[in-house]
């Protein structure tokens, strides 16, 4: 997935709210989390919900309601005072079971603005027998308070201060790095960098949003979704969840967090919490979350080829899979040489690079991909028209621009969050990051290894750890099975991760792949995913596993490119 009227306060009300001096916190050390620190009925008792309408300009779909939520900015010190939850819900269709509460990922994606696209698919998975309730977590959106993190006032103060930089450029390289030169400016930039995101990281602690770095984190998350079931369905009721990618963390923690509260949980395109708990994000992401990134975007160049010209621009008449990605990689050659020219080129292989992960997953943006971005990026390359460049550049920005804020500069609640919920510093330096970039862009994905910026590569040099963390373990007993799904193909979260969640929790889950391309099961259309989670939901039944497994196919009406759907391409 991507990234109320309700009423809202002024933007100087909003930041006097539980006003505290901003200043540089330690690495804070993870806290015991266990459940009987958290006491649900004092948080129920004093929030209550008052639904009513919602913010059209956030929430699309006028048939939902919204209502705030206060909760506890530190579950476990009650004088730092109180925040709020932006929350949105659409009433179940048929004989109400529950709520479903859904998280849709990022870290820092909103959950109020998904939900209108994605209601009917999960109305369909729940079989409208539940409330759909989702929110704005801690770090996210205008109306939540913690809510987005800024460390810029203004788009001019934010260009000035990364002007020169990969920061808005990426980097520029082709092949894996063979070319010492490209390792020689690359290391260049090193020490640049490492100051830079040091700087950063005072600057956002600076802000008037600094003061809530530390009560961003995952596992007062985790805290807020059981506080919320118990306030929309009652003290000690099931808890009902379904995360998507990110969202897997909240619920990998939710759920061993609050074994006895499980009901009815999908963790789909889930990432494995060991990694998180116990290394650094750089150096996982790289390593292990790009394992399977190549592979779909040879499933891009694969199903350009099989439409041929008609359907994908990329390809010419007769094409093979080598020969759209030899178009795609002279392009980045020709992107390249430009720079070499000319460092204030527009358009650097950089930004094509990221343009292309961009889209990989969702397989349903590939024809727009290769039929809209690919020819006007290859024309500003070849005209290098700054116009057309910095149109394409606004979309390939890492942080979101969320024009409902007074705001308009990126947000940092991404990096906040997944930061925070990381491992103290370990004076990992920036050459260090890009010497392991290096590495693996031989030994790892080729095509996305080198893709920057991303949120991950602040951690290092974050300042703020959350005042709480959840490290395990992450194997314990569950009241009820869960399911767990992810893609044969995953760019961002491989398969590998699905089977090691679901072997750490043994028994207690049940674990389905779809046999497809993208991020989550729910980047591709399959009637047999939406029946095995209705079941699971309606009628209380898992999945039989067998012994190749539990396997669904995307649906065969389902077509990437022009006549072409998904068997085609893995028949290949």
């Amino acid at each position: 997935m991507r990234y109320l009227t309700l009423p809202v306060a002024s933007l100087a009300l909003i930041q006097s709210v539980l006003c505290t001096e901003a200043r540089s916190y330690p690495a804070t050390t993870a806290r015991d989390v266990s459940p009987q620190d958290f006491e649900p009925r004092a948080i129920v008792q004093n929030s209550t919900f008052e639904w009513g309408p919602c913010d059209p300009a956030i929430v699309s779909d006028p048939t939902l309601t919204c209502s705030f939520f206060d909760v506890p900015l530190d579950y476990h010190d009650l004088s730092a005072g109180y925040g709020r939850l932006a929350v949105a819900k659409a009433n179940a269709t048929g004989p109400r079971r529950g709520s479903v509460l859904v998280n849709p990922g990022g870290p820092g994606e909103s959950g109020l603005e998904e939900i209108s696209e994605f209601l009917d698919t999960l109305r369909a998975l729940t079989g409208g027998e539940y409330d759909i309730v989702t929110w704005d977590p801690r770090g996210v959106g205008s109306l939540t308070i913690p809510g987005d993190i800024f460390c810029f006032d203004d788009t001019d103060e934010y260009n000035s201060f990364w002007n020169g930089t990969i920061e808005l450029t990426g980097i520029d390289m082709t092949g894996n790095f063979t070319d010492p030169e490209e390792i020689r400016a690359l290391l260049a930039q090193a020490p640049i960098m490492q100051a830079k995101y040091e700087e950063l990281g005072q600057r956002c602690l600076d802000h008037p949003t600094g003061k809530y770095l530390r009560y961003v984190g995952t596992a007062a998350t985790a805290r807020d979704v059981v506080a919320l079931v118990d306030a929309l369905d009652g003290l000690g009721s099931p808890v009902n969840y379904i995360g998507f990618s990110y969202g897997t963390i909240l619920g990998s923690w939710l759920i061993n967090m609050f074994p006895e509260r499980v009901g009815h949980v999908v963790l789909d395109g889930p990432l494995n919490p060991i990694n998180l708990a116990t290394k650094e994000v750089p150096f996982f992401w790289t390593g292990n979350q790009l394992q399977d990134a190549d592979k779909v975007f040879d499933g891009f160049v694969t199903g350009c080829a099989l439409s041929g010209p008609t359907g994908c621009a990329i390809a010419s008449e007769g094409a093979t899979p080598s020969d759209v990605n030899n178009a795609i990689q002279t392009l980045l050659q020709s992107a390249h040489d430009a720079a070499l020219q000319n460092s204030s080129v527009p358009v650097q292989s950089g930004l094509i690079r990221a343009a292309i992960y961009s889209a990989m997953s969702w397989p349903s943006l590939w024809a727009s991909l290769a039929n809209t971005t690919y020819p006007e990026l290859a024309e500003a390359v070849a005209s290098e028209s700054r116009v057309q460049a910095e149109r394409l550049a606004a979309r390939r920005t890492i942080h979101s621009r969320r024009t409902s804020e007074p705001n308009t500069t990126p947000v940092y609640g991404p990096p906040a969050i997944i930061c925070g919920d990381g491992v103290d510093q370990r004076g990992t330096s920036m050459e260090e990051i890009f010497q392991n970039i290096i590495y693996e862009s031989g030994h790892g994905s080729t095509m996305f290894t080198s893709v920057w910026p991303l949120p991950f590569y602040y951690c290092p040099f974050w300042p703020v750890r959350a005042v709480e963390r959840y490290q395990g373990p992450f194997n314990r007993s569950l009241q009820n099975k869960v399911l767990i799904l992810g893609n044969t193909f995953d760019p961002l979260t491989p398969f590998a991760d699905a089977e090691k969640v679901t072997t750490l929790l043994k028994d207690d889950a049940v674990l389905v792949r779809q046999n497809g391309f993208g991020h989550t099961t729910i980047a591709d259309p399959s009637d047999c995913i939406v029946k095995l989670v209705s079941a699971y939901f309606v009628n209380e039944t898992v999945p039989e596993v067998s012994a190749g497994g539990v396997v669904c196919e995307v649906d065969a009406t389902f077509e990437l490119f022009q006549g072409v759907n998904t068997s085609a391409i893995l028949s290949v």
